[in-house]
């Protein structure tokens, strides 16, 4: 027998142990569902799931999460968290959870690697500043996790997309943690078709909300909102916003004083209240302390001054940008970064199916939040010359 033979049989075996090993409401690898059929992937050694762990982990989108904006913007602080580290934390929460709930572990991380790669830069309020723009354009809302499922299937890979499981894109498509449930159960069944309703109803309406088609989808969702909501107070005590007694008594009571404390409590919380069931649970007070904790995040966190002092100037930079890449298409200037830095290594079929306006939406919502600036410093920012012309 020769090596790949072997290797293929081993996975042959995995995906075979799955139906002993996985809970029955676990979704089983060789479930997989793609919009199109590689035959590689029938003779190769990787599980579906671990491939796209593995095709998200080497997308160029993906190198990016390393610049992108968690919470805090605009900050000389090594010790804030960034997405690179969120999406890490959500990741082995997660799969930590699954193991427990004997969920498809491969799944999870592929959808906990992929959860916020379509974040555009500074994070949250750069998402609401380039949604405006969006509207204006007739795009229809700018949203992170629509744009995730986007980038991954129709601009990496210049254009061609990594071709990911219908359960991944899913997942990352219904991620939202800012949105609070007690208990998620899977809608089970969705087809291709049925997904890209729910980004257009999305785009539609942003506050519509969807679930996750697997277990591994909902745990994912309830893990994103783990992983933050103690380390956004973390951070906010380091930079001085909030101060630890500021939590609400009954939050510190119920869940803990410390992130550390908060992620465990959830965890064990969320993984006993879902032992042996078909859908993900927190018990009635840990859920309404974890309710408050999150409406104090939003208050007392997301929405100060003190964290939004330069937004207003990244509203006009994203502006004058967007305008400046879009006159570019318009007119055809291939000088422009617009194409050297990104149409320029596009297949054809790219350009020829998607807006000027939708272009610049794309250019711009992959950029780090060090890669805007540059682009703006460039364009935005008088230049001194030299004495002689």
């Amino acid at each position: 027998m020769s090596k790949a033979d072997r290797l293929r049989e081993i996975r042959v075996q995995l995906d075979d142990a799955e139906e002993s090993r996985l809970a029955p409401w676990a979704c089983r690898s060789r479930d997989a569902l793609r919009k199109k059929k590689e035959s590689a992937i029938a003779q190769g050694h990787r599980q579906s799931f671990s491939l796209d762990a593995d095709r998200i982990l080497h997308s160029h989108a993906y190198s990016r999460y390393i610049d992108k904006t968690q919470v805090f913007y605009l900050i000389k602080n090594d010790h804030i968290t960034h997405r690179v580290l969120h999406v890490q934390l959500v990741s082995k929460i997660a799969r930590t959870c699954g193991r427990l709930l004997s969920l498809n572990e491969d799944l999870i991380e592929a959808i906990a690697l992929g959860h916020d790669i379509g974040h555009c830069p500074f994070g949250h309020d750069g998402e609401r500043l380039l949604s405006e723009l969006s509207l204006e354009h007739g795009l229809g809302h700018f949203l992170h996790n629509i744009q995730g499922v986007r980038f991954l299937q129709e601009i990496e890979r210049k254009g061609k997309g990594w071709n990911l499981s219908l359960q991944v894109l899913d997942g990352i498509l219904c991620h939202d943690g800012e949105v609070h449930n007690r208990a998620l159960r899977p809608h089970q069944g969705k087809t291709f078709a049925r997904m890209e309703e729910e980004i257009k109803e999305k785009q539609r309406e942003p506050m519509k909300e969807i679930w996750p088609a697997t277990m591994e989808g909902c745990v994912v969702r309830m893990a994103d909102t783990i992983s933050y909501v103690g380390r956004d107070i973390e951070d906010a005590i380091r930079l001085g916003i909030v101060t630890r007694k500021e939590v609400p008594e009954e939050c510190r009571r119920v869940l803990g004083e410390t992130n550390g404390t908060i992620v465990y409590i959830l965890v064990e919380d969320l993984v006993f209240n879902s032992l042996e069931r078909n859908h993900v649970c927190f018990s009635k007070d840990v859920s309404e302390a974890l309710r408050k904790l999150k409406d104090f995040n939003y208050h007392s966190i997301y929405m100060s001054e003190r964290v939004k002092k330069q937004t207003s100037k990244i509203k006009i930079m994203l502006r004058l940008l967007f305008e400046k890449y879009l006159n570019d298409l318009e007119t055809g200037n291939q000088s422009s970064d617009i194409y050297t830095e990104f149409l320029e290594g596009m297949i054809p079929e790219y350009a020829d199916r998607t807006s000027p306006a939708e272009i610049a939406r794309d250019f711009i919502a992959g950029m780090t939040d060090e890669y805007f600036l540059s682009q703006c410093r460039k364009h935005l920012i008088p230049q001194v010359l030299p004495a002689a012309l």
